[in-house]
């Protein structure tokens, strides 16, 4: 047993023995007393952590992340703004970390430029949908990756909340996803990739996908070509759920369900974040690992 699947054995061992503890029953006035301070979060929040390795094969590293977090709360409200993207610039070509490094920051300026007006004065209404916004930014960032690392490209997988809103954009094969509070984990971006598309079409199964030896083959990617064709959604935030955004030096290396237990049983969500990155490399490290983990506390 590997020392990093010991340390997660012991975290559930330990929150075994607090469930079962044995607590005299409370009187029904103090009862219910608590559950009236049950915790409650004033301002609603969002809380991120992020974790990065080069991987185990790798001696350069060519993700990057963006994280920013921010809370406006007044006496007229108050509506958490946060922006997150992974990008992984993609490997054999030349200058893919430059390719991923400016996507990132011009994904993250253009988005932040929309809501600069509205941050410094709340009066100020967007003008365009977030969904436009989003686009809009991949196709800034498109023109800049070409200008800046000519040749190369990157994936892109962007995540803007505002309040309980989720809007993603999204190209290549990084991914997305939603972790119920039930368990359940839930890809909510489709991979660019052509094995995955030969999957789609039902031409090859899951575990054939996963050995291909054309997996890492994307038909669509930041910086490759002229014309540019993101995925753009909406998606509410789900309660008392997170938002897990990764590169596939993650998604393509541990198992979903390892995922779903490394976050249930993380202290927090930073601590989730490096025990992702330490079950990776621990599974052998084939890639870059990137990977951001958020949680909306109201």
């Amino acid at each position: 047993m590997k020392p990093f699947w010991e340390r997660i054995r012991n975290r559930k061992k330990a929150a075994a023995t607090q469930a079962n503890a044995i607590t005299m029953p409370l009187p029904p006035q103090q009862g219910e007393e608590d559950n009236r301070r049950a915790p409650r979060f004033a301002p609603p929040q969002l809380v991120a952590g992020c974790g990065q390795s080069n991987g185990r094969q790798r001696d350069h590293n060519e993700d990057s992340l963006f994280a920013v977090t921010i809370t406006l709360a007044s006496e007229t409200g108050s509506t958490p703004l946060g922006l997150y993207v992974v990008a992984d610039g993609m490997g054999g070509h030349q200058y893919g970390e430059v390719a991923s490094s400016v996507a990132a920051r011009t994904v993250a300026g253009a988005v932040l430029r929309k809501f600069h007006p509205h941050l410094a004065d709340p009066s100020q209404s967007l003008d365009e949908s977030l969904q436009e916004i989003m686009r809009q930014a991949l196709n800034d960032a498109q023109r800049a990756v070409m200008q800046a690392a000519p040749g190369s490209g990157t994936t892109v997988t962007a995540a803007l909340i505002l309040g309980q809103q989720l809007t993603i954009a999204h190209v290549g094969d990084s991914r997305a996803y939603l972790l119920r509070p039930e368990g359940r984990i839930e890809p909510i971006t489709r991979d660019h990739s052509l094995v995955h598309r030969l999957q789609e079409l039902g031409q090859i199964t899951a575990d054939e996908a996963a050995t291909h030896p054309q997996r890492n083959v994307l038909y669509r990617a930041l910086g490759q070509g002229e014309l540019l064709d993101p995925d753009v959604f909406t998606a509410p935030f789900p309660l008392n759920g997170s938002l897990l955004l990764c590169s596939d030096g993650l998604w393509g290396v541990v198992p979903e369900d390892d995922l779903v237990n490394i976050t249930r049983n993380a202290p927090s969500v930073h601590v989730a974040c490096q025990d992702m990155v330490e079950a990776a490399n621990a599974a052998g490290g084939p890639d870059n690992i990137s990977v951001i983990l958020v949680q909306l506390l109201n």
